[in-house]
């Protein structure tokens, strides 16, 4: 068994019974593809590679269409893998489950889509969840080579830029890794501030993806973990996933003023919506970003498009909008 298809059993394993002998059914050669599994009540369970959409009929064999033998999930069963979801206390996952996303053993995070109730104006909480979605988490060694040899030695920070299912989580994991061992560079000191768990898939305390001899600072928000890191770890590295709060700006900021090198990831399928990002062009303005990593797509997860450079002229001068 490929690692990829491991992967996509142990996501499959939160399904309830009934609808968990049918999805662990799909061919291998699907299994190493697909990257979210979509439970929807009442509705035909949705896989997708990153290009297509796929459905099952109930003996785990793909439909390329909609049809009456698709394979639906009722609200029972939704329910049902909700509950194992939540390891049969859903109580005790509320700040997960208002923040909208679960992550479990494997470092598979799973979205939710319910109604929210609202409390001044924020979500507290969130009740009758009518979705789930599976992103499954894969580790691919050596996918972070070409993007050292590309922008090894730093001359500063990375921002990993791409669309949703592009492969920034899987880009940066291994990256974490080969600094922190040294492969393709020196070994640096390396801090992964993981808010959210998935790049570690730590899972009751047990780290589940190999980061290699990194620190991490698991379940920290960015702020807290940032500042935690400079204070006590001194890390030449601080890796995390998903800058775009004004918040984060300040933190990145102040990690440049300890002389530390912040690599991390942010929405963006290409140049253009990059530099149209506000976030995404107060964070280049800090100064701390020698270079933005392009990905290609979906459907090519972790291959770089294009390096862009971030110290010249006619980016910097570009007015925030």
């Amino acid at each position: 068994m490929s690692d990829n298809n491991s992967s996509f059993e142990s996501a499959a394993c939160i399904l309830c019974d009934e609808i968990r002998s049918a999805v662990l059914s799909v061919p291998d050669s699907k299994k190493n593809s697909v990257q979210e599994i979509r439970l929807r009540t009442g509705k035909p369970i949705a896989l997708t590679d990153g290009t297509t959409t796929m459905f099952l009929d109930k003996n785990g064999r793909i439909l390329y269409s909609l049809s009456e033998n698709a394979l639906k999930i009722t609200q029972r069963q939704l329910y049902d893998t909700f509950r194992r979801l939540c390891s049969y206390s859903v109580y005790s996952f509320q700040d997960e489950i208002r923040n909208g996303f679960i992550t479990i053993k494997g470092g598979h995070r799973v979205g939710l889509c319910g109604t929210a109730v609202t409390s001044d104006g924020t979500v507290s909480a969130v009740n009758d969840i009518s979705s789930l979605n599976i992103r499954i988490s894969r580790e691919i060694k050596g996918v972070s080579e070409e993007l050292l040899r590309l922008t090894y030695p730093f001359k500063g920070g990375i921002l990993i830029a791409g669309a949703p299912s592009s492969g920034k989580t899987t880009l940066l994991r291994d990256l974490a890794c080969n600094l922190s061992l040294g492969r393709g560079c020196k070994i640096m000191r390396t801090a992964v501030i993981d808010e959210r768990g998935e790049l570690s898939g730590t899972y009751n305390g047990n780290p589940y993806n190999d980061l290699g001899l990194c620190d991490v600072l698991n379940g920290y928000p960015k702020g807290e973990g940032i500042i935690q890191a400079i204070r006590s770890l001194s890390p030449q590295i601080i890796i995390c996933d998903e800058l775009g709060a004004d918040e984060d700006i300040r933190l990145v900021s102040q990690g440049l003023n300890a002389g530390v090198t912040v690599i991390s990831t942010i929405h963006a399928s290409d140049r253009e919506e990059l530099f149209r990002r506000r976030q995404a062009r107060e964070l280049i303005r800090t100064g701390a970003f020698a270079n933005a990593v392009i990905l290609d797509g979906s459907d090519r997860p972790c291959r770089i498009k294009e390096v862009i450079p971030l110290t010249c002229s006619d980016v910097l001068s570009q007015e925030v909008v």
